[in-house]
């Protein structure tokens, strides 16, 4: 695949609004939209295509001369004009195979991302450590951008950053940002981490909670003064708070129960949903925001399974909410489907219930985006991506 080509493939990808893109050798790129995978009109990709695409991606040439025993390489590149893209290599059956997620060069806002306005008090805060949680592929990486964009732009403070990779660019506004990469800039996040307490940072962003390590130095910093942003791969405020504490050893866990009680600020979980209107996809949110009885509900192993009833009861005291709540409020402004926000409730009866209290517009169901229909690069048409056969 010439270098054009596969410039024209991300265009493509950019103007249909996809989240990400898979290459393959054998089978043909393909795209994710609105949840579903769809296959793009071009033959399918070669050996050869893959090693070329690799080359256009990977800035390390070392890493580029020992290809062909490489099993896992993570790393991000940009288009100037067009996008920053993050990339994972892997070995698929024994070939290379990459998939792609793309990353607006523009950082989106909370209110653009139509987030709840109460994320920007949560961006506010001093000291704390602040969790967004969800799974792969849920919008965690922009909705913590668009917090700490919220920060930069009006607060006089030094934000610090280290990720793998650097995904969202942070110009500097108000505050002065520095960012920092897994690899190029350090060896690690715990060592990053550590180094930035000597650092004067006022805001701490880490890419993801990783290691019993990771996270105790995470909690140093907030215990400090220190506000600390990061992410965690799970589903609720509930899990969160029990995936952090399971990772230390069992002599340990207490007191990283206590440490969490008093330094978790907020976590906020997401899932994205594609929109009734058929235009790309919308976060449904739990936001958990702690006071003295959440803080009691983690320090209490006993009473952790409360911490739903003490959100849903802060919806109107601070703007925390549990799934269901959002997804009520979604579903009658019109944004999402009935099935859909069924579908995504943690509790069905919890749902309904908050539906018959509830008021408010409803939407009516609309089409999806087919699966089995393949997207033809148009203006391509007449290079090698595609044979008149394939011509839609």
């Amino acid at each position: 695949m010439e270098q054009k080509l596969f410039l024209g493939l991300l265009s493509k990808a950019m103007q249909l609004g996809v989240s990400d893109v898979h290459l393959h050798p054998g089978t043909p790129p393909g795209f994710r939209m609105k949840g579903d995978m769809i296959n793009v009109k071009m033959p399918p990709l070669t050996d050869e295509d893959m090693i070329r695409i690799c080359g256009y991606m990977v800035k390390d040439q070392e890493v580029l001369q020992n290809l062909p025993k490489l099993k896992d390489y993570d790393g991000s590149f940009e288009v100037k004009g067009l996008s920053r893209f993050r990339f994972n290599i892997f070995r698929n059956r024994g070939k290379i195979g990459a998939i792609l997620r793309l990353i607006p060069a523009i950082i989106p806002t909370i209110d653009q991302l139509k987030l709840p306005g109460v994320l920007r008090t949560i961006a506010d805060m001093h000291r704390g450590l602040v969790l967004v949680t969800g799974a792969t592929g849920s919008g965690k990486s922009s909705t913590l951008a668009a917090m700490i964009d919220h920060i930069n732009t009006n607060h006089k403070m030094h934000i610090l950053t280290i990720e793998d990779p650097v995904e969202f660019v942070h110009q500097q506004k108000m505050s002065r940002v520095t960012q920092r990469e897994v690899g190029t800039d350090t060896n690690s996040f715990a060592g990053a981490l550590r180094s930035a307490l000597r650092q004067d940072p006022d805001v701490i962003l880490v890419g993801e909670m990783r290691d019993a390590e990771t996270i105790d130095i995470a909690l140093k910093a907030a215990e400090t003064g220190h506000m600390v942003f990061s992410t965690v791969h799970t589903t609720d405020a509930i899990k969160t708070i029990g995936r952090l504490i399971s990772v230390f050893p069992p002599e340990e866990q207490r007191m990283v129960r206590m440490r969490l009680a008093d330094n978790l600020t907020a976590t906020v979980s997401q899932r994205l949903i594609a929109r009734a209107e058929g235009t790309g996809m919308v976060a449904a949110q739990e936001i958990m925001i702690a006071n003295g009885g959440i803080r009691e509900c983690i320090s209490d192993p006993a009473l952790t399974g409360q911490i739903n009833d003490f959100i849903s009861k802060s919806r109107e005291l601070v703007g925390g909410q549990t799934f269901e709540q959002h997804l009520v409020e979604l579903y009658q402004a019109g944004h999402i489907s009935l099935v859909a926000a069924k579908e995504a409730a943690s509790n069905a009866a919890d749902f309904e219930r908050n539906l018959i209290y509830g008021s408010g517009k409803k939407s009516a169901d609309r089409g999806a985006p087919n699966p089995d229909d393949d997207i033809q690069l148009d203006h391509l048409a007449d290079s090698e991506a595609a044979s008149e056969d394939d011509a839609a």
